[in-house]
């Protein structure tokens, strides 16, 4: 308690230090809601008849708006955790790639493409991994334009009547967009640790 020079009445000092985010805050709960969605998606995948097609779908898009939900919701209220910062690409990466084995497993979509896309997305956490002593490659456009694609790409494969023309060109435009952005990862990983070293040289 001390006393103002203006009024001479007594003011409540306290020390201000960095707020405490709850693990347990909205933003996490959203997040591990959507890794809950991930075996409902396949259940309904596999099941036969329209129906159960459609809820799949369903099941799909809510649980991919979520992924946009979480990330907003934890910048707009100070809600980031090292807990989100890991389950969030992981809960992305499960529904991704459960949709995509799934299909191929159903036989509507070449092993191949789940083989690239699958294989890119675990190339490029290794390699964050890999440089993250030498700093963090931020995501970039091309990853945003990359993981709508491949979420309407899947959206197209899931929904009955859609033409095998429009799915695969969909889906195409989804693996070479999938690819380059991988090859920009490499390139930017390569770049960072040679600034890295250089940075280490002169000082």
């Amino acid at each position: 308690m001390t006393n103002t020079p203006e009024t001479g009445t007594e003011a409540t000092s306290a020390p201000v230090g960095p707020r405490k985010v709850s693990l347990w805050n909205i933003a996490n709960v959203v997040t591990v809601l959507r890794l809950a969605m991930v075996p409902l998606f396949v259940v309904c995948l596999f099941l036969n008849g329209t129906g159960w097609r459609i809820t799949a779908l369903a099941v799909f898009l809510v649980a991919s708006l979520t992924d946009l939900l979480d990330g907003e919701l934890a910048r707009r209220y100070g809600l980031v955790t090292d807990f989100g910062k890991i389950a969030d690409p992981i809960a992305d990466k499960a529904l991704t790639g459960a949709a995509l084995v799934s299909l191929s497993i159903l036989g509507e979509l070449p092993w191949w493409v789940t083989a690239v896309i699958l294989g890119r997305e675990a190339g490029v956490t290794l390699l964050r991994f890999a440089v993250l002593r030498h700093g963090v490659i931020p995501a970039s456009y091309g990853g945003k334009v990359k993981t709508a694609l491949q979420m309407l790409a899947i959206t197209c494969y899931i929904l009955p009547g859609v033409p095998g023309a429009a799915r695969w060109a969909v889906m195409g435009a989804a693996v070479v967009v999938t690819v380059g952005t991988g090859l920009d990862y490499v390139i930017r990983a390569v770049k960072l640790r040679q600034v890295a070293k250089r940075a280490r040289a002169s000082s």
